[in-house]
């Protein structure tokens, strides 16, 4: 290979590793497909600021578990997020006709405001809802001005016609999702990522980026909450023919936790069941006595227990005639 070819091969691979990798700079989501969407991007120190996974386009982990997030704002009730710093990221921004839906479309004139809240079809926003009079959310119970505040599209509604933000979804959800709500407010429904401790700083995410909001039910599954693909089972050791460690003997593993189980609770049983015979009092000479017609009675020996069981050797003491 002359000077030249040799240069070149060089150049080429310097390209190669000077430029980002494509695989990194593609969309993965968080938490639900086509709605947590974001790209991976180089933060302090070069690392990524999530990584993805090649296999179900879902994020594997985060280098910065708070990149590009705000403060929750502000909660009318406390909850877990009242002793640290809660944060969110807004969605507001990932909404590309946010803008324009209180302004173009819905400006409060045009189109007329709704008489009534009576489900009715759609001529638009069927890709968000194709069937508007069978709306996966409610089980008939609910439709869209439920949720939409019905002058102003751009904002969701309370229960007292005031605006809530697209960003704070959780206010919403709150006003028919009670039980729900208070264990997200408590920390034990939901997601966060973040710092461990109680009073550190943690990301939270609200209702909207795991469940969709249109099609909750989602017909026959009967499910909040999309399946999603499983990752692909980890890379077996060198050696292991499968990946259950605890029961396959060839490798010399010890029983599973199931098996030691079962092993204890026998022990258990043979414990407290074979406990110790009774040992009974000697019968003592001075307890003859003369009964009437002159016999001497005696108590009888007591009897041998049988078969271990306790209290099974003793009896009444019978008394026996001696003549």
């Amino acid at each position: 290979m002359n000077r030249c070819a040799f240069g070149s091969v060089v150049l080429a691979l310097s390209c190669l590793a000077a430029s980002p990798v494509f695989a990194e700079d593609k969309p993965c989501f968080e938490s639900r497909k086509d709605a947590s969407e974001l790209t991976p991007h180089k933060i302090q120190d070069g690392v990524p600021s999530v990584k993805c996974s090649p296999k179900t386009g879902a994020v594997l982990w985060w280098g910065d578990p708070f990149d590009a997030t705000v403060g929750m704002g502000e909660m009318p009730t406390p909850g877990d997020y009242s002793g640290g710093v809660a944060v969110v990221r807004p969605r507001e921004e990932k909404l590309t006709l946010m803008a324009l839906c209180g302004v173009a479309c819905h400006n409060g004139t045009l189109p007329p405001p709704p008489k009534d809240k009576n489900p009715r079809a759609l001529t638009m926003h069927q890709d968000v809802v194709p069937d508007a009079l069978n709306l996966q959310h409610g089980r008939g119970a609910i439709w869209c001005l439920d949720c939409h505040h019905p002058t102003t599209r751009n904002k969701l509604i309370d229960n007292f016609g005031k605006p809530i933000s697209f960003n704070e979804p959780q206010k919403l959800c709150g006003k028919c999702h009670g039980p729900i709500y208070r264990d997200w407010r408590d920390g034990i429904h939901g997601k966060r990522i973040g710092e461990w401790a109680s009073n550190g700083r943690k990301r939270w995410f609200v209702c909207t980026e795991c469940h969709n909001p249109h099609d909750v039910q989602q017909g026959a599954r009967n499910s909040g909450f999309a399946q999603l693909e499983p990752e692909q089972a980890p890379m077996l050791p060198k050696g292991l023919k499968n990946a259950d460690h605890e029961r396959h003997g060839e490798h010399g593993a010890t029983p599973s936790t199931a098996a030691r189980l079962v092993e204890r609770l026998k022990l258990w049983l043979q414990r407290i069941t074979a406990r110790p015979d009774p040992v009974l009092p000697a019968p003592r000479a001075h307890a003859t006595q003369a009964a009437p017609g002159g016999a001497l009675l005696a108590p009888a020996l007591p009897l041998a227990p049988r078969d271990g069981i306790r209290g099974a050797g003793i009896r009444d003491h019978a008394l026996v005639v001696d003549r």
